[in-house]
């Protein structure tokens, strides 16, 4: 243990000092491209994205979770085939132009980070299947979400949002929509026109009371716990729900299968991934 700090403790001294044998200790040599197309570069105390790194165009994934970076090279518009970009747990106040130029994304991981607001070339992103934005700094709703026509997951939680906009029924991919964690006062009358859904969660916000639901008919699992609410979401048969006044035969498997849903969440990134 006492070594592992102590390497943390160097690794974090050595990422402020920009020349190329200190970065190579950092992240090593980077002079193949790894025959898998993934670059992982999570945990390295990075400060700035080695352009090394932009130089494998083959690339497929690319993981720079957990370190410091707030800004990125411009040279990363050469990863072209770029599907997976993993940036949570960072620092970033805005969203790197650059990532914007990267078509082919489909899974965008900015979880995490310090962000407040998305730029409009965000919308160049058409591919963009998965987008995660949990635990930044979100008052509004970033409207250009709803540009992505094929945005099939949607991950908003821990930010400050009081609204969607309604815009968001014309996302008629999206099948997952996670906003636990919010200062939602009322459900958010959008989702009830969006049929398509299988997920929402709408944990830990500030609703009163819910609408029904039971129309909605792509539902499989809606999340409403810990809402200061007076009733249950009523839904069709089959879908299961975690809050409180759930079906009586599940009351006491509420908080557990809480637990298990959102375990579910790294299952699915999982697959998302693979």
């Amino acid at each position: 243990m006492w070594t592992e700090k102590m390497g943390n403790v160097v690794r974090g001294a050595v990422a402020f000092v920009p020349s190329e044998r200190c970065q190579r200790f950092l992240v090593g040599d980077l002079k193949e491209m790894p025959l898998d197309r993934t670059l992982d570069l999570s945990s390295r105390q990075l400060r700035r994205l080695p352009v090394r790194a932009s130089a494998f165009d083959e690339l497929v994934k690319l993981y720079l979770s957990d370190n410091h970076l707030s800004n990125l090279p411009p040279e990363l518009r050469n990863l072209q085939k770029l599907q997976l970009l993993a940036l949570d747990f960072n620092c970033f106040e805005e969203l790197p132009l650059v990532i914007c130029s990267l078509v082919q994304l489909n899974i965008l991981y900015l979880g995490n980070n310090r962000l407040f607001r998305l730029p409009k070339e965000l919308g160049q992103l058409t591919e963009l299947k998965t987008l995660w934005l949990e635990t930044n700094c979100f008052i509004k709703f970033p409207r250009v979400i709803c540009e992505l026509p094929n945005i099939k997951t949607l991950h908003l939680g821990y930010n400050q949002l009081r609204s969607l906009p309604a815009e968001l029924e014309h996302l008629e991919e999206l099948r997952s929509i996670w906003l636990a964690g919010n200062l939602l006062n009322d459900f958010p009358p959008v989702l009830l026109k969006m049929h398509y859904l299988e997920v929402i969660d709408v944990d830990r916000n500030r609703i009163h009371q819910f609408p029904s639901l039971a129309y909605l008919r792509g539902l499989k699992l809606v999340i409403y716990d810990h809402n200061p609410c007076v009733n249950a979401p009523a839904v069709a048969e089959g879908v299961r729900r975690v809050g409180r006044w759930a079906d009586s035969s599940d009351d006491e498997e509420d908080e557990g299968e809480g637990k298990v849903a959102k375990a579910g969440v790294k299952v699915e990134e999982s697959l998302e991934e693979n």
